[in-house]
């Protein structure tokens, strides 16, 4: 009866379904001399569990202090950056500020600038037209896959 209810403990146990009670009982039928030999196995199991629970770390454990940064002076001094940055910017960059007293001055310029640009775009766009080759080639493939449907109509495999 006794061995009968070993079983039904260590099946519990290994579900882990076991209260601690129940593996104090099995604790306790382990660690005698004499076992059921087809128990014998967790013998050694529950005898580590014993001698494992007298074990005590004996060595020191460093503690590191960690630095704490101050975050307050971070701010204070980006803070300060920045306001002698917006002073020094004002007061040296009140020179000219490129602008154009005739109107058609200021339109051949801007059109000039806008020349630039349309041509800096255009050479990218060369550099870019492979891809409606790519795209022409992937809409053959389309048809492809009308061939496949076709013959799998045909031949229509169970």
């Amino acid at each position: 009866m006794v061995l009968n209810n070993i079983e039904k403990l260590l099946e519990k146990y290994e579900n882990g379904e076991s209260s601690l009670k129940e593996e104090q009982q099995l604790k306790n039928y382990f660690s005698q001399e004499t076992v059921a030999p087809h128990l014998e196995v967790y013998k050694p199991m529950f005898a580590y569990f014993l001698v494992n629970k007298q074990e005590q770390f004996t060595k020191d454990v460093p503690l590191k202090t960690t630095r704490k940064y101050n975050y307050k002076w971070i701010s204070v001094a980006a803070v300060a950056v920045l306001m002698l940055g917006f002073y020094f910017g004002t007061t040296l960059g009140q020179g000219d500020l490129g602008t154009y007293e005739d109107p058609e001055l200021a339109f051949n310029e801007f059109s000039k600038s806008m020349e630039m640009i349309s041509s800096k775009f255009n050479k990218g766009a060369a550099t870019v037209s492979y891809l409606n080759e790519v795209s022409k080639g992937t809409s053959t493939l389309g048809y492809l896959n009308e061939v496949e449907n076709t013959t799998s109509i045909i031949f229509k495999t169970y």
